[in-house]
């Protein structure tokens, strides 16, 4: 118990000083559902011991969640409540860091009317666009942890007894994080130096187009000129370091909207909308996703692609070596978090600004006529395997690989 409480310090410690970087005098906004309240409350000690402000939880409860979507009339779940919206604008423009704690069942939203997901959906995509795109412009530090429930725990070790399920949880995510080792801080800082050695790699070499192949999938991706690939830790608009997603173990850049071109394979289930989506494949023509085919939650994923005009496109593209930490872990967490760090992914939806040379800077429309797409949504889905192979096309047509069996071939 002794040893679980030391690391579970270690963990807040890490989330506030390397995901946050939470800075003297600075407010910090905590997303979090009621099953970790012990936890929350060793974030909230730890961002006033580094000379917080103030700290703002938002406290959610699954159970609350899903009676809404239950028993809630249809015209609830076309609304958002734009007081949120504004707060969570106001908290930013004053420079406040925001840090979301998942740990909600994969099978929450299990049953409901996919109609009522996608409209919740949207009503909030269309509510928080403004702050989103605070977020995909890195003009605040924010980052994305989790900690176990119950029900996402008897999800991904079914097997185990039930009384050890939570424990075996906390486990995987602790090692996932670096959280378990003896310096998490210094463990973070060199993860960070080694991802950028891809990084620098990739962005000296300027490839045009990326070709993706693997079984069930046959995919070309323009890239935009002036694209920049990205890894770890991010800079905010103050320059201040932040690390976005903890765990991660991506590199990753945009594509150019309207040059994406065939067919794509998911390779692990995705959990969105409280539901579990799989054995599904896009198909693109010009960028466009024409196709949707799913075995499991295929109207949720039909009602995800049909968010707005761009959901219909990608907005970014991720190389995560099979080998990885994670996937070598074996564990299917059901939670794009983590998964996504174990496979090669691609997201449906916007795309992050600071991934273009000036993006940053640029309005909506300019970051548009370089190439970006923009979404009120942003959906990763995981596409990698040890069977797929990657070629990076130079602009001269030239073709180099850049994976190979599910590895880098550099």
């Amino acid at each position: 118990m002794a040893e679980f409480q030391e690391t579970l310090e270690k963990y807040a410690e890490l989330a506030v000083k390397v995901g946050v970087n939470v800075q003297k005098g600075q407010t910090l906004v905590v997303n979090a559902t009621i099953d970790n309240a012990e936890f929350i409350r060793l974030i909230v000690k730890k961002a006033y011991e580094a000379e917080a402000k103030n700290v703002v939880v938002n406290w959610n409860d699954d159970v609350v969640t899903r009676l809404k979507y239950d028993m809630a009339p249809d015209e609830t779940f076309h609304e958002y409540p734009l007081w949120r919206a504004k707060e969570m604008e106001e908290l930013a423009e004053n420079g406040a860091a925001f840090m979301s704690v998942v740990s909600s069942g994969p099978d929450l939203l299990k049953g409901v009317d996919p109609n009522r997901i996608a409209n919740f959906q949207k009503a909030a995509g269309k509510a928080l666009n403004k702050y989103r795109q605070y977020i995909q412009s890195d003009k605040i530090s924010w980052t994305v942890i989790a900690a176990p429930s119950e029900d996402w725990a008897n999800k991904v070790f079914p097997d185990a007894p039930p009384e050890e399920r939570v424990n075996k949880l906390w486990d995987a995510i602790f090692k996932a994080t670096r959280a378990d080792l003896d310096d998490p801080v210094q463990a973070w800082k060199d993860h960070d130096r080694n991802l950028h050695e891809k990084v620098d790699y990739l962005n000296e070499r300027r490839y045009k187009k990326l070709h993706y192949k693997a079984p069930g999938t046959d995919l070309t991706i323009e890239l935009p000129k002036g694209h920049l690939w990205v890894g770890a830790g991010s800079i905010n608009e103050k320059g201040d370091e932040f690390m976005a997603n903890m765990p991660t173990e991506e590199v990753f850049t945009v594509p150019y909207k309207y040059g994406v071109e065939g067919t794509v394979s998911n390779t692990k289930p995705l959990s969105y909308g409280g539901n579990i989506i799989d054995g599904f494949t896009l198909t693109f023509e010009k960028g466009k996703i024409v196709d949707v085919k799913a075995e499991e939650g295929e109207d949720i994923l039909k009602g995800l692609v049909d968010t707005d005009e761009g959901s219909h496109y990608l907005g970014e593209i991720a190389l995560v070596p099979f080998n990885s930490p994670i996937s070598q872990s074996n564990i299917l967490f059901y939670n794009t978090l983590f998964d996504e760090n174990a496979s090669n992914h691609i997201a449906i939806g916007s795309a992050y600004a600071f991934c273009l040379e000036g993006g940053k800077n640029m309005s909506q429309d300019e970051l548009e006529k370089n190439g970006l797409n923009t979404s009120i949504t942003h959906v990763d889905f995981m596409i990698g395997s040890e069977q797929m192979d990657i070629d990076g096309i130079l602009e001269s047509g030239e073709s180099e690989p850049v994976f190979r069996s599910g590895d880098w071939a550099f």
